[in-house]
């Protein structure tokens, strides 16, 4: 595990990445609403997949709250508009090869899969509020339900 772990109330740390359209996106240009950002290993596999799809199926009652959606992987842009295509993503993925924001929010480091330890995204969601403070922190969750712990989380229903 990374050695940074964000707590409720700190600074989300800001951050600019390429989007899909390999177009920058700065978290600090959307203050003033909440933001959902989510982690995860890699494009088109089948955990991301469903955390992504989930995310999309959730999407407009989150907007509806008043939040953005975000998700990002250490995955090319052109990997992730292949990805946002192929599943009707409705939200845009940020790529982030050099770690930057993986690293400043502690969500790479050392895994273990199949008894094997390795180097990677530990998949995570944040919730920043319209202050640009970390609402939820929530490290090393499971793809499959958890859009529907965030949503609880938040009061945000169908």
């Amino acid at each position: 595990m990374s050695s940074v772990v964000l707590e409720p109330g700190s600074p989300a740390p800001d951050f600019t990445l390429l989007d899909q359209d390999e177009k920058p996106v700065t978290l600090s240009d959307l203050r003033g609403g909440g933001v959902v950002l989510f982690f995860y290993p890699e494009a088109m596999t089948p955990g991301c997949t469903t955390e992504a799809c989930d995310f999309r199926d959730s999407l407009a009652p989150l907007q509806a709250a008043g939040y953005t959606v975000l998700g990002i992987s250490p995955d090319q842009p052109e990997k992730l508009r292949r990805f946002r295509e192929r599943d009707g993503l409705t939200y845009d993925l940020l790529s982030d090869p050099e770690h930057a924001a993986l690293d400043a929010y502690g969500t790479w480091g050392e895994k273990m899969n199949y008894g094997k330890t390795y180097e990677g995204v530990i998949r995570s969601t944040f919730v920043i509020d319209a202050d640009g403070r970390i609402q939820e922190a929530l490290y090393n969750v499971k793809a499959t339900g958890h859009v529907g712990r965030v949503r609880a989380l938040l009061g945000v229903g169908a």
